[in-house]
């Protein structure tokens, strides 16, 4: 019996961006954030009051999906916006979706 999803590089790295995806979004807090910027960019102030989590709580939830590219930002005077990288939340919805 041949797996030819599992035999390649290419499917090799897709495995490794696939179990890095799951780690970042396996925490709640992450997921519930990627939900909150589905619907609406926000700054950190409105998202960590919908959480009822401590501002530094988010802001560090943040920096892990935005260094992941799932979360992106833009500064708007004093204030920074987060929004959802939707590009790269298809491309790795995508991959996963070979596993599956």
């Amino acid at each position: 019996m041949s797996f030819n999803c599992c035999q390649t590089k290419k499917s090799e790295e897709n495995i490794r961006q696939t179990i890095k995806f799951l780690k970042v979004i396996s925490e709640k807090n992450r997921l519930r954030i990627l939900c909150i910027l589905q619907k609406k960019d926000l700054c950190v102030c409105d998202i960590w009051q919908s959480l009822d989590l401590s501002q530094n709580l988010v802001s560090h939830h943040l920096k892990i999906l935005k260094k992941f590219d799932l979360v992106s930002s833009k500064k708007d005077g004093t204030w920074i916006i987060y929004s959802l990288n939707k590009k790269n939340t298809k491309k790795y919805l995508a991959i996963l979706s070979k596993f599956i």
